[in-house]
């Protein structure tokens, strides 16, 4: 890529208003990235000198300028030096000035003092041409007519144009030695074409424009050398709580509370709801005569002038007038309100009555009012009015007043049998069965066995059984009776003579069987004789004395005889345990 096609590219960049400082490289190269920003700087500088000569030429005046920027410098610069030139030719004084004004101000005097048709080619949206420059195409291509100066290789340093004459490329000029080609500086020509709060800067055949001050905060520049606002809500850098919603604003963006608040609050930084006073934000909220009171949301006006209670000042603060209560608020909560003159009454409903201090219906207690005469149970009072109530095992009656006692047993609260009483009920059991003392509802087993007297209900042993019991007897020698308790003995084997005993011994019945016992009679006695009857039930052994011969102490004895008997006893104790 040649020097002249970077300087093609700045040129091209500076009619666009692009930044001459941040041109994108079309070669990798410092030389022709120079190339590029002093060629676009060139073609900036002149379009802003060319704007200032314009005004000059077209207005008369530079008043109209400022000259806080540097493209305004340099505008009203270039309009100043075209105005000094005009007042030369007017006055017929020369086009070279004697003035040390500087190179750009001597070279836009002679413009705008020389023939005025050369500068009325010059517009405020086009690069200035000056009399250097040539008549090429955009392109700076003219190959056509370079064939004319094939046969003077060299001789100019851009271009050759029609008999043999050297011209530029767009942003220089000819030298005054009609072959060398030096910069435009666009910027003191004031043909930047800079915008507010730029600085024009000069390049090789060009120039740029490059922003003064940053854009600030909550702007960004981009490409083209503009400041875009940054959507601090969409890129989510906002610092706004959850109790907020975010809201983009030019250069910022507002933290807007979610929840609204009421009329008369105010949202705080926190979001929170806050009273606004209104008598210091708002001027004279209220009438004349009045003062105002803030409450919370909201605000009063009182009077200055006391009317008493009743009264208000009218409109003009005047006079006193009546209030009508009855037309502001409710102040009867419901019943009929009458307005009277400073006051009101109120017509209250049926089981209310008018409290003239508080001015208010109050509800009438009719349970306290008439005791005892109003329901037969319990009396219960509700606004207005009251309702009757029975206590438990009561319901109340058809007339909403009286009691009627309630058969519990219908709905069969007890485990076995049910007795209805007035206002309540009683549970009993069938025989065999008691009262449980836990809840007097259920029917317990008893133990007859158990009780104080159990041991004697059977004769031998008690078994339990629910709601009854049973006795039982021992296995052998004994059968239950037709009682039902009672044990009968066994059979008398010794009366029956159905026992075993040999001729020497005894027989003795005990219960459930028999012993045989045998007996001999002490020395000096012998037995004699048989038994008694036995169905007597005993047995008798009769021994008498037999002394032997010559025993003194035998005869003097006065026992006669000794008798042994056996009686068989029925048995009525008491069995404590099987046996």
């Amino acid at each position: 890529i040649s020097i002249e096609d970077c300087c093609k590219d700045g040129q091209k960049r500076a009619k666009t208003f692009e930044d001459c400082s941040s041109i994108p490289l079309i070669f990798d190269s410092i030389t022709c990235m120079a190339v590029q920003e002093q060629c676009c700087l060139a073609v900036l500088q002149d379009n802003m000198c060319a704007t200032g000569i314009n005004m000059a030429k077209t207005k008369g005046s530079c008043d109209d300028l400022f000259a806080n920027t540097c493209v305004n410098k340099t505008t009203k610069m270039c309009c100043d030096c075209c105005l000094l030139g005009k007042e030369a030719r007017e006055r017929s004084l020369p086009c070279d000035p004697s003035l040390p004004v500087g190179h750009r101000c001597s070279q836009v005097f002679r413009v705008c003092c020389a023939d005025e048709a050369q500068v009325n080619q010059t517009t405020p949206t086009q690069q200035t041409k000056f009399p250097a420059q040539d008549k090429t195409d955009k392109n700076g291509d003219n190959s056509v007519l370079a064939d004319k100066c094939d046969v003077f290789p060299g001789t100019c340093a851009h271009r050759c144009v029609d008999n043999n004459t050297c011209a530029c490329f767009d942003g220089y000029k000819l030298k005054p030695d009609k072959k060398s080609c030096e910069d435009i500086n666009e910027c003191l020509l004031g043909a930047g074409n800079c915008r507010g709060g730029e600085r024009c800067i000069n390049t090789e055949g060009s120039f740029r424009c490059q922003r003064e001050v940053s854009c600030g905060t909550g702007y960004e520049l981009t490409d083209n050398n503009n400041c875009k606002d940054i959507d601090e809500c969409g890129t989510g850098i906002h610092n706004c709580g959850q109790e907020f919603k975010c809201q983009n604003t030019q250069g910022s963006f507002r933290c807007l509370p979610k929840v609204n608040c009421e009329m008369g609050f105010i949202q705080d930084a926190l979001g929170n709801c806050i009273d606004i006073n209104e008598c210091v934000s708002q001027t004279s909220p209220c009438h004349r005569g009045q003062f105002c009171v803030n409450t919370h949301g909201s605000y009063t006006c009182q009077t200055t002038v006391n009317c008493g209670r009743g009264y208000h000042l009218n409109e003009e603060g005047t006079r006193c007038v009546d209030i009508d209560e009855c037309k502001s608020v409710d102040v009867c909560s419901g019943h009929a309100c009458i307005n009277v003159l400073g006051s009101y009454r109120c017509e209250c409903q049926a089981g209310y009555i008018f409290n003239s201090i508080t001015r208010v219906c109050e509800d009438i207690n009719e349970c306290r009012h008439y005791p005892g005469r109003l329901c037969a149970h319990k009396c219960e009072n509700t606004p207005g009015s009251y309702k009757c109530s029975c206590t438990t095992g009561f319901k109340l009656a058809s007339d909403g007043r009286n009691c009627d006692d309630l058969n519990e047993c219908e709905n069969n609260p007890c485990s076995q049998e049910c007795a209805n009483v007035f206002g309540s009920y009683q549970c009993y059991c069938r025989r065999g069965y008691q009262l449980s003392d836990i809840d007097g509802i259920t029917c317990e087993d008893i133990d007859e066995c158990a009780l104080p007297t159990g041991g004697h209900i059977c004769s031998y042993r008690c078994h339990n059984t629910p709601g009854s019991f049973h006795c039982s007897c021992p296995i052998n020698g004994y059968t239950l009776a037709t009682n039902g308790r009672s044990c009968q003995a066994d059979v008398d084997e010794c009366l029956t003579g159905t026992h075993t005993c040999a001729e020497n011994q005894s027989c003795f019945n005990i219960q459930g069987g028999f012993r045989c016992l045998s007996f001999e009679c002490p020395n000096n006695y012998r037995r004699v004789g048989e038994t008694l009857q036995r169905i007597q039930l005993s047995d008798t052994v009769r021994c008498i004395k037999s002394c032997k011969p010559n025993d003194m102490a035998c005869v003097l004895d006065p026992t006669h005889s000794i008798s042994h008997t056996f009686i068989s006893l029925p048995t009525f104790r008491e069995f404590l345990k099987p046996e």
